[in-house]
């Protein structure tokens, strides 16, 4: 079992910047994939980001390829979504995510977060 906890939301204008953390708490972090997926309303959720286990290897939605970076910091069982040159679209509820398996956190994963908001102003 995992637990998860985001914070770091907030109002921001475009073409800010802002950076998520989801904090972890459960045995050995550092074997589990990781991932960030977002829903804005009326909308399904999205994939966002993810990373592996080792950080060695991270993939990245389309919408926001080139825009966001994802890392973890597996002594501190954290991981990070850094969000930049923030859009108005990018306005939703941000969930940590994570599960054994990098495509099982991509597609499917079994861990959830309660989601923190981010709102970008235009």
């Amino acid at each position: 079992q995992v637990n998860l906890v985001e914070s770091g939301g907030g109002l921001v204008q475009a073409g800010a910047s802002l950076r998520l953390s989801c904090a972890a708490f459960g045995p050995t972090f550092s074997t589990y994939p990781m991932g960030w997926f977002r829903q804005a309303p009326g909308k399904e959720r999205e994939f966002v980001a993810a990373i592996s286990g080792s950080g060695s290897s991270a993939y990245f939605g389309d919408s926001v390829n080139g825009r966001f970076a994802i890392s973890r910091d597996n002594a501190k069982n954290t991981v990070y979504l850094q969000m930049n040159s923030l859009k108005p679209e990018d306005t939703a509820v941000y969930y940590c995510a994570a599960d054994r398996i990098i495509g099982q956190v991509m597609g499917a994963p079994r861990y959830w977060g309660q989601g923190t908001q981010v709102t970008v102003s235009s």
